[in-house]
């Protein structure tokens, strides 16, 4: 399965970096590439492992807001 998620509130490497490591957490997640110019995260997941509402809450539990 392949999502795009318009996340806001990213503006430094590090944010960026967090965000990865939350996403990449999730059992499932085959690829992930953020680009914080376009405040977007592109995500490779096998949804049998998980459901792409269980990423977007490990995403929002840092405080970043998924439009």
């Amino acid at each position: 399965m392949k999502s795009s998620l318009r996340i806001a509130g990213m503006k430094t490497a590090e944010d960026v970096r967090k965000i990865k490591n939350a996403i990449a957490s999730n059992q499932g997640v085959v690829a992930c590439e953020i680009s914080r110019e376009k405040g977007e995260a592109n995500i490779i997941y096998d949804d049998y492992f998980s459901a792409i509402d269980k990423i977007i809450d490990s995403v929002e539990s840092l405080g970043y807001t998924v439009v």
